[in-house]
């Protein structure tokens, strides 16, 4: 071919071609989301920042206990079997897990099932016959009524049938920790003191790590002996410090929801002092067999060392959801729990909606945006532990995962609908669309 003519057709490939209309660009954020929606989206831009600000403590954080650690591929090999041959990959996960935390040291197992699972075994590792358990933040989670024994599980290995007794404090008026009564609640007797930090489905406040290191301190004038567990779960890396900080002895708490950074296919993690984590690993596996047991699969071990890792940023994200929701249903005249542009301390954002059809509703219309299954119709129904109907949206890459976008709640007044996760707050500004075209 002659240079002219290569020329010619170089110039023919690449001429524009005539007649053709121009590529609309990408519409802009006002224009993808409700007009509701991008109005609160510019009012909590500062609110944004901080959330950034916070995130990137954490994420320094976490990254120098990686280094620390020294974590390098072959962590990741998994094992089989006992999990004799792991290659250091569970030690070294526990390390960066206790350093990220600040405690002496953690387990941190695909083993345990759920984060009830993992707080059932710190319970079980501070408590003996005769003791007490008291819980400062008024009633538990739902499903850790059978395992203390104040609902429907006699005679099946609960607290209560091992003769440990049972006792709370109710919260105050506001919705926080009562503290004249938590001032004079702690007897000799009692063995543990179990501090919720989340809201679980009570309408209340969550718990800051300043309220958990307050508490602490009023426990431990009363009772030095007594120890005090966090039931951590969704408040993982919302703050600049956790409970082992401000000296809680255990913390708990499941790898499907903030430390699992949404990629965690399973698993829980206990961690604090070095001689209970021991015992709450005895209560796992066997008294005599501790950490050092246990396989897993490599492609399992890569996830929880990663999911770690991403754990900051997915949290944050979720974190800037909730303020979205609270921002866009409080506008609309919904009662929320925490308050719109309010300091967060976990990842959930409670709604009341005031009756089942649009607590139903509004499951349905976030399943339909959820990425897996948006097919599937929520219903309402019993699930093991719960004591009442609830009703779950989770469309969610891993099942039952709160660090991804879902909401579930309780079939029961006042039908309050608690919303957590999502890998970008974008995602929850495109769901809050189509339920305001239902509630």
């Amino acid at each position: 071919m002659s240079t002219a003519a290569a020329t010619t057709l170089t110039s023919s490939l690449f001429a524009r071609p005539r007649g053709r209309r121009r590529v609309r660009p990408h519409a802009s954020a006002s224009e993808a989301f409700h007009p509701e929606v991008s109005r609160a989206v510019e009012t909590l831009q500062a609110e944004f920042r901080e959330v950034d600000r916070a995130l990137a403590v954490n994420s320094s954080r976490v990254s120098a206990a990686f280094r620390a650690a020294r974590v390098a591929p072959h962590h990741f090999g998994g094992s089989t079997g006992y999990g004799h041959d792991d290659a250091g990959g569970r030690e070294a996960l526990d390390s960066v897990f206790a350093h990220v935390v600040g405690a002496e040291a953690a387990i941190v197992r695909p083993q345990f099932f759920s984060g009830t699972h993992a707080i059932a075994c710190a319970l079980f590792a501070l408590l003996r016959p005769g003791h007490e358990l008291l819980a400062v933040a008024g009633p538990p989670y739902d499903t850790l009524e059978e395992v203390i024994g104040i609902r429907g599980s006699a005679n099946v290995g609960s607290l209560k049938d091992f003769g440990v007794t049972y006792r709370e404090v109710p919260l105050a008026e506001d919705g926080g920790l009562d503290w004249d009564a938590l001032a004079d609640a702690v007897r000799p007797e009692t063995g543990c003191a179990l501090i919720q930090r989340s809201c679980g489905y009570s309408w209340r406040k969550s718990l800051s790590v300043a309220d958990i290191r307050r508490a602490i301190e009023l426990i431990k004038m009363q009772n030095p002996n007594c120890k005090v567990m966090v039931d951590n779960c969704y408040g993982e890396f919302v703050e600049t410090s956790e409970p082992p900080m401000v000296g809680a002895d255990l913390i708990a708490g499941s790898l499907i929801k903030n430390p699992g950074g949404t990629i965690a296919p399973c698993g829980g993690y206990v961690a604090g002092k070095k001689d209970l984590v021991a015992a709450a690993a005895a209560r796992l596996s066997a008294p005599g067999l501790g950490v050092e047991f246990g396989s897993a699969p490599g492609h399992v071990m890569r996830a929880l060392f990663q999911g770690l890792f991403l754990a900051p940023q997915m949290v944050g994200e979720a974190v800037k959801g909730g303020l979205l929701i609270a921002e866009v249903m409080s506008a609309k005249g919904y009662r929320v729990q925490p308050l719109p542009r309010a300091p967060r301390h976990d990842i959930v954002q409670a709604v009341e909606l005031g009756n089942r059809e649009r607590l139903i509703a509004f499951c349905e219309v976030v399943q339909q945006t959820c990425p897996v299954g948006s097919f599937i119709k929520p219903t309402a129904g019993e699930t093991p532990g719960y004591a009442s109907e609830v009703i779950f949206a989770d469309g969610t890459f891993m099942d039952g995962s709160t660090s991804e976008l879902s909401c579930d709640g309780p079939l029961r007044d006042p039908y309050a609908v608690f919303c957590q996760g999502g890998t970008h707050w974008t995602q929850w500004a495109l769901v809050l669309g189509e339920v305001l075209k239902v509630v």
